[in-house]
């Protein structure tokens, strides 16, 4: 009898790092973690939206502090201040990187030098191929969730997908 590796279910996360909405839903995401562990794998996309004038600069900044390995820790922080990156704009994307960690100055040099557009044009453009036009939106399995309007209920339609896929329910 060979052991057969747990099952692993994908989650999408598509956030804009300027929404509000997507600090709120953070809450979701750390009850999901609870639940199914390293059985749910959560990805944050980036999906920027037109009208967060920063949102796009606060993408870039993300990805340059996930390549120095704090990416998630940036995001987190960088979502607690979606007031201050609205009415200040760019200097908050160097103040949350000073305080998880990140190299600021590195943050700056991705802006200007552009390193990081493909990823966070790639991530935009297969959200939009998934139909998401609003943030947090979910995937998993395929089955989008949006949650643009209302957080209600959105977690526990999560659980029921995850447990589908993973033999739970």
């Amino acid at each position: 009898m060979t052991d057969t590796p747990a099952a692993v279910a994908v989650l999408d996360a598509w956030l804009d790092l300027q929404c509000p909405d997507c600090h709120t839903a953070l809450a979701d995401v750390d009850l999901l973690r609870e639940r199914y562990g390293q059985r749910l794998d959560i990805r944050f996309r980036h999906f920027p939206l037109a009208k967060n004038r920063h949102a796009y600069a606060a993408a870039q900044a993300a990805e340059e502090a996930y390549a120095q390995e704090r990416g998630e820790e940036y995001v987190r922080a960088l979502l607690a201040r979606t007031a201050g990156l609205r009415e200040r704009g760019e200097p908050v994307l160097l103040e949350v990187a000073e305080e998880v960690g990140v190299d600021s100055e590195e943050i700056d040099t991705a802006l200007i030098d552009g390193r990081h557009l493909l990823a966070v044009d790639a991530d935009q453009a297969e959200g939009r191929a998934l139909g998401v036009t609003g943030t947090p939106t979910y995937v998993i399995d395929g089955r989008r969730l949006d949650g643009g309007r209302s957080q209600e209920g959105l977690r526990e339609r999560i659980e029921e997908a995850a447990d589908r896929l993973l033999g739970r329910g």
